[in-house]
């Protein structure tokens, strides 16, 4: 099952996570629906899909996982209470995310991985490239970076991975990658793949981000992948295997260096610097939150 070089129209987003760094908040509601000020994090992340022309989404999701589901949906009380109250604002911002995309949902009856987050994905998908993006990542609105990664699959077929140089102390928390360059500056051809290294076994310092489009080829490839890291299927274990197939195969692989604005907001310092950062940008928010926040730090100096 090899590259064909199809258009990719899907994306697939994986949110079956436990959200275990944001107890006891995840306990009842999933960490991707915690807010960007006033925005869901999983928003963002199905509107990058849609910036980047993919408008059909499937969400891999799991148990407490409704809320973001009814995200998504028509909320015709809610929707009726504001119509009546002339709050036309209000209603276009809960009719914004229902007319997004076409979206679809499964469950991952248990938290096995990534690697079988995106196998559950495969009934929907098909023989088709598609997107896989993390719902804990945000990339900035204005840096295309999936455009990009999607118009390297289409003109060197494989799967391509997003690629950010990170520093040294922290590659044991990311896939890293081997890479050769190729005749383009932001683009590399990925050797080898190593999940979570030491430091001291890591083959470079450019972290494989959550951003992915993917050959077809990687749903057989997961049926045959054991186990790795953490008693999980990896992700990073198929494409390891992909980057050493032929493209009769689904390979290679090829990654894009990303050196644009990334957000994990899976991590709690990296989330509360995102929501101030993104408060920061805003026009109804910056002219009255900006002179607090500078009085604030100005008080809270030692």
């Amino acid at each position: 099952m090899g590259a064909d070089f199809d258009s990719v129209t899907k994306a697939v987003v994986p949110a079956a996570g436990l959200g275990t760094r944001f107890l006891p908040a995840t306990k009842a509601t999933p960490k991707e629906m915690l807010p960007i000020v006033d925005k869901p994090a999983i928003q963002y992340v199905v509107e990058e899909a849609v910036s980047a022309g993919l408008l059909d989404v499937l969400m891999v999701t799991g148990r407490n996982k409704r809320s973001i589901e009814d995200h998504f949906d028509v909320a015709a009380e809610l929707e009726g209470a504001l119509r009546a109250k002339g709050d036309e604002k209000r209603l276009s911002q809960i009719q914004e995310p229902v007319d997004l995309a076409t979206m679809h949902y499964v469950r991952q009856g248990e938290p096995k991985g990534l690697g079988h987050a995106v196998l559950c994905a495969k009934q929907h998908v098909g023989n088709e490239p598609f997107a896989c993006l993390l719902g804990d990542d945000i990339i900035d609105p204005n840096d295309p970076l999936l455009k990009r990664m999607i118009e390297v699959r289409q003109q060197r077929g494989g799967s391509v991975i997003a690629l950010m140089e990170v520093p040294e102390e922290q590659v044991s928390q990311y896939g890293c990658a081997a890479i050769e360059a190729t005749d383009e500056d932001d683009v590399v051809r990925i050797t080898n793949l190593v999940e979570k290294p030491p430091k001291e076994e890591a083959p470079s310092n450019w972290a494989i981000i959550g951003r992915y489009v993917i050959d077809p080829a990687v749903f057989e490839v997961l049926e045959k992948t054991p186990p790795g890291r953490g008693g999980e299927i990896q992700l990073t274990d198929a494409l390891r295997t992909l980057a050493s197939s032929t493209p009769d195969e689904g390979g290679p692989v090829y990654g894009v260096l990303f050196r644009g604005r990334r957000f994990d907001t899976g991590d709690k310092l990296q989330y509360l610097q995102t929501v101030v950062e993104f408060a920061a940008r805003r026009q109804d928010l910056a002219p009255e939150f900006l002179p607090w926040l500078r009085e604030f730090l100005n008080e809270a100096q030692p």
